[in-house]
Formats: structure tokens, C-alpha cells, sequence
């Protein structure tokens, strides 16, 4: 699966991620908008001994520097912190007031960094101020070797107390940055999981893999006219494709006779059926369409004719087929289904079938089936080991891969000839759109006298 693939189900499924990453931002911004802010008031010592000579600043410095974590320790100690507890304006334990205070050694020196974080900007301050104070003077006091001797350690206030202009919590440009990862992460997990759970048919070349016949068309949906549309359009053309690929393998052999069906109901097979039809009575040729659909009729409503007598109604020996023929313009006739018998299969699988598909082979030029689908009922294999030929329509988002494959299993068990595939109903926009032809038909391309001798565009 190449960089183009992986691109092509990201844009399929764009709608995911972007909901994915919409979601994760409002939850951090919801987070962000809730948080009560919190404040952080800072402040840095230098911690001295001073040095009788030159020879001792070195041990000195040593000393303090072995002494910083008995410092940072001490900074939260009884002796420091109950004291500023009970300073006015603090009202705050000495638990709590532990809880705010974050002190960090500066790594290689003789410096510490004292931080207190409070929902209050003033009270933040204020501790600090009275943290600062007070450590100072238990340092001094500890570091004493007499009481009235200087101490060895001076503690020296060299930044703050001094107050962020910025609240440290809640970070929001961070938060929102976390929400975007994990939005694009749980977004990508969705994708791939709905990529791997969707079984349906997507491409041509995933249907010529499956079916092991060729895709003779992509067959766009069009909303003027289900079955094809007047004048130029995406889907008569890709119709017409069907018909010259049709017509190329009865160059070939003998196809006179196309069963057209389906794997399961709703992927458009009637209307591809009707489409075709329309389109080889275009070409100049005898066209007979058959409703061989004799469960759930549906062409003679598609073609506005009678559906009273059709089909069903020769198999029983009521008429002859030329009776029940009814045309429909120039080279076009309709066997309708005619009333629903009470044994579909049986009555296509008779001989008066058999001699009804001789008839109709004699009178017109091409005889195209519309056949039931082939996974709910027999009836559809029983027409297509009639035909030449036999034309699979798919529904491309819709029909699974196993039905596709079943379908294939049940044609070639019947020993019908599969023609091709019919991938129907694609996307006109998307990343499995069917080609653009719109552009090309409404002449919105190069002109035509550009093709020679004419000015060449300006560069």
C-alpha cells in the first residue's frame, strides 16, 4: 500500500478525523474555559561562605554545593513553613502550604530555585515573600557555630520575589496542542478501523481481483434520469463504454443474447439493463429487452408500458411473443414480466424458454435479460446459462466482497460466461470518483481552432 493509497483513505474518511479533531479540541478548550487559573510566584538564592583567602573559596563553594539538597529539603520543614503559616493573610496549614512550594537546585551552582503556585495572585506572592524570609534566617541560624558567632552560610535573595505575568495552569496553548494529537491519533485509529471492518466494493481493481473478469465501466450516479440520461452526461457515456466493450467481444463470437444481474437487490441492475438497451437502439440496431424478473417486475413502470402480459404469460402458453411485444421509439421493443407466477424457476428453466430465447435470437439483433440478483433466488443463473453473455452490475460502497464472490461461484456453476463487471453508482466527487467528463462535454476545454496554426498562448 503505497503513499497514494494511504492518501486516498484519508480523504475517504476526512470526515472522521476532522470530527475526531474537533472533539478533542472542544474537550480541551471545555477544560481550558473550567480550570480555575493557577498562579506561580518565584524566587532565586545564592547561597555564600565567605572565604578568609583566596585558598579557601574553593572549599567553601564545595561545601554549599554538597549542601544543596539538605537546603531544598529544608525549605519545607517545620521550622520554615509553620511559622509563615501562621503570618496574617496567608490562611493557609502548613500542609497546603508545603503542597505550593516546588524548590529545584540550579544544576553545577550554588543557586536554588523557589516557586509557589496559588489560585490567588496576592496570596501567591505573599507566601513567597514571607517563604523567602523566613528560610533565609533558619539557614543563618542553622549554619551558626556559635550564637554569637558570624554564620558560615549567608543566604542571598539574586531574583524575585516577583510574580508571572501568565497564569501556569491551565496551559492552554498546551492543552490544545495535546487535544490535536490525540485527536489526529483517535482519528487515525478510526480510519484504519473502519478501513479494515469495510468489506464493500470501493475500485474497479479491487472488483477485477475479486470476480477475475474485467471492469467493463464505472458507472456514475445521475440524478436527471435513473436509467440514462438525455443528451451528454457522465452516465450515458459510461454506458456507452459498456456497449462498445459489448460490441468488441460479439465482434469476436456470437453475443447476441446479455443476461444482466446482480449480486443483491438495490445496486441499480434494472436501470442498467434499461440504460444499455436505449443505448444499442441508438447504434441502429433490433433491440429486444426482456423482464426476466418475474418476483419484482420493474421495467415495464421504468419504459411507462403495460405490465398485464409480458413473460410469464408466453411460458404459460396465453400468447405468442410477438403478441405481448410492445415497442418503445426507433429499434426498441419491451417483454414486460407479465403477471407473478406462482413458480418463477420452473417456468425460466422450461424448454418453452428455450424456445422463446431461439425466437427472439432470430427476430432481433441483440436480446438483453433483466435478471433478478443472483444470491436471493435461482432464477438469474437459470436465465444466464441461457444467454451468450452475462454482465455483472455492482454497487460501488454497498455490495461486500463476498457477495461479489458468491455471485461469480454461482455463475460459473451454472456454466454461464461472465462478460464483465459494472461498477454502478460511483462517487461523482471523492477520492473513487469516475473521471470528469462534465469538463470535457460542455466544450470548456482547448479550442478546437488552437489545434493548428493558430496563436499559441501567451507564457
Amino acid at each position: 500500500m503505497g503513499l497514494r493509497e494511504y492518501l486516498r483513505v484519508v480523504r475517504r474518511h476526512r470526515w472522521l478525523l476532522i470530527a475526531s479533531v474537533a472533539v478533542a479540541l472542544g474537550v480541551a478548550t471545555i477544560i481550558n474555559i473550567n480550570t480555575t487559573p493557577v498562579y506561580a510566584a518565584r524566587v532565586t538564592f545564592f547561597f555564600a561562605t565567605p572565604a578568609v583567602s583566596g585558598a579557601d573559596a574553593y572549599p567553601a563553594s564545595l561545601f554549599n554545593f554538597n549542601r544543596m539538597s539538605t537546603y531544598t529539603e529544608l525549605l519545607t520543614s517545620d521550622e520554615v513553613v509553620t511559622p509563615v503559616a501562621a503570618t496574617p493573610g496567608v490562611d493557609m496549614d502548613a500542609e497546603q502550604i508545603r503542597a505550593a512550594i516546588a524548590a529545584e537546585p540550579v544544576p553545577d551552582t550554588v543557586m536554588m530555585k523557589v516557586s509557589v503556585q496559588d489560585q490567588s495572585r496576592d496570596r501567591a506572592l505573599l507566601l513567597l515573600t514571607r517563604l523567602t524570609g523566613r528560610f533565609a534566617r533558619v539557614v543563618e541560624e542553622l549554619e551558626r557555630p556559635a550564637p554569637v558567632a558570624p554564620p558560615t552560610v549567608r543566604v542571598t535573595v539574586v531574583s524575585g520575589p516577583a510574580l508571572d505575568t501568565a497564569p501556569v495552569s491551565p496551559d492552554v496553548l498546551n492543552n490544545l496542542a495535546l487535544a490535536l494529537m490525540a485527536g489526529l491519533i483517535l482519528g487515525a485509529i478510526g480510519v484504519v478501523g473502519r478501513e479494515v471492518a469495510d468489506h464493500t466494493v470501493r475500485t474497479a481493481k479491487a472488483l477485477e481481483v475479486l470476480a477475475s473478469a474485467p471492469v467493463l465501466a464505472r458507472v456514475p450516479t445521475d440524478p436527471g434520469d435513473p436509467v440514462v440520461s438525455r443528451g451528454a452526461s457522465a452516465r450515458t457515456e459510461a454506458l456507452r463504454e459498456v456497449r462498445t466493450r459489448v460490441q468488441c467481444a460479439a465482434a469476436a463470437g456470437s453475443v447476441k443474447t446479455l443476461a444482466v444481474t446482480s449480486a443483491v437487490p438495490g445496486e441499480g441492475r434494472s436501470a442498467t439493463a434499461c440504460g444499455l438497451a436505449l443505448l444499442f437502439a441508438e447504434a441502429g440496431q433490433r433491440v429486444l429487452i426482456v423482464e426476466a424478473d418475474l418476483r419484482r417486475p420493474r421495467l415495464a413502470a421504468f419504459l411507462g408500458r403495460e405490465e398485464a402480459a409480458g413473460l410469464s404469460t408466453v411460458l404459460d402458453g396465453g400468447a405468442t411473443l410477438a403478441q405481448v411485444l410492445q415497442p418503445w421509439g426507433a429499434g426498441l421493443w419491451l417483454l414486460a414480466g407479465g403477471r407473478t407466477p406462482p413458480n418463477p424457476s420452473e417456468l425460466l428453466s422450461s424448454s418453452r424458454m428455450t424456445e422463446l430465447v431461439d425466437e427472439a435470437r432470430r427476430r432481433f439483433d441483440v436480446v438483453i435479460f433483466d435478471c433478478p440478483p443472483l444470491l436471493p433466488v435461482t432464477d438469474a443463473g437459470v436465465v444466464a446459462a441461457r444467454a451468450d453473455r452475462t454482465l455483472l452490475v455492482v454497487r460501488a460502497h454497498r455490495t461486500t466482497s463476498a457477495q461479489v464472490t458468491t455471485a461469480v461461484r454461482t455463475l460459473h456453476a451454472v456454466d454461464a460466461t461472465l462478460l464483465g463487471c459494472v461498477l454502478n453508482m460511483v462517487a461523482r466527487k471523492g477520492p473513487d470518483a469516475v473521471p470528469n467528463y462534465d469538463t470535457y462535454l460542455s466544450g470548456s476545454g482547448p479550442a478546437r481552432g488552437d489545434q493548428g496554426g493558430g496563436k499559441r498562448p501567451a507564457t
